[in-house]
């Protein structure tokens, strides 16, 4: 099995570009921050919040996540529901950055991941993949860019959602998640040292793709 992991900061286009290299190569892609979507969906509507550390770590377990194909597309089920739907509004997205902190979580996920790195080729894309849950990854990838990119491809984003955004808002919002993911004491976000890097400010979606793609065909 080839297994290939890439990490980097939130907005970095991590999922779009390891969905789309999975999908030409013939992969499975593994939407790791997905799951932690899932997670933190699973505690808002149990009315936990998501800042309560031990609240959380009592409940983690009873989440029933799992990934599976319908169709072709790849699905993030809460018990047994299709949640991808959900799971990509910001309110979610900031709840994900704090459930992920709690070590309870962090475990479960871990279980899930690496059983499906076994069975399968696999592009996992997240915040600690390459440093703690495939460490013998075959390729290690570090996605970035920029704050003010980064930010700005949200804004983008939920515009053309006809969602409010503030682009300073954004910014700030941002600014906090990178520090929460790479100062958190549990599978803190860094780029290890046998990982490249590729940052994405000055590159369109397909440049980034043709890139991850060659180096993963260079293996």
């Amino acid at each position: 099995m080839i297994n290939v992991a890439i990490d980097g900061p939130a907005g970095a286009g991590k999922s779009t570009i390891a969905r789309k290299a999975a999908h030409d190569l013939g992969y499975i892609y593994v939407d790791t921050g997905a799951m932690f979507r899932a997670m933190a969906l699973y505690m808002v509507r149990n009315g936990i919040d998501p800042e309560d550390s031990e609240a959380v770590a009592k409940r983690a377990d009873r989440a029933e996540i799992d990934i599976t194909y319908i169709d072709g597309v790849q699905c993030v089920m809460l018990d047994g529901e299709n949640v991808n739907g959900l799971i990509r509004t910001d309110e979610i997205s900031d709840a994900a950055s704090r459930v992920a902190v709690v070590p309870e979580v962090r475990k479960k996920m871990l279980s899930l991941q690496r059983e499906i790195a076994r069975k399968h080729d696999v592009i996992m894309d997240g915040r600690d993949i390459g440093s703690a849950v495939l460490p013998d990854a075959d390729l290690k990838i570090y996605l970035t860019a920029s704050v003010d990119v980064r930010a700005d491809r949200r804004y983008r984003e939920n515009i053309e959602k006809g969602m409010q955004a503030d682009l300073e808002d954004i910014k700030r919002e941002i600014r906090e998640r990178d520090e929460r993911d790479m100062t958190r004491a549990e599978a803190p976000l860094v780029k290890v040292e046998d990982a490249v890097e590729v940052d994405s400010s000055d590159m369109t979606v397909a440049e980034v793709v043709d890139k991850i793609e060659s180096l993963i065909k260079s293996i």
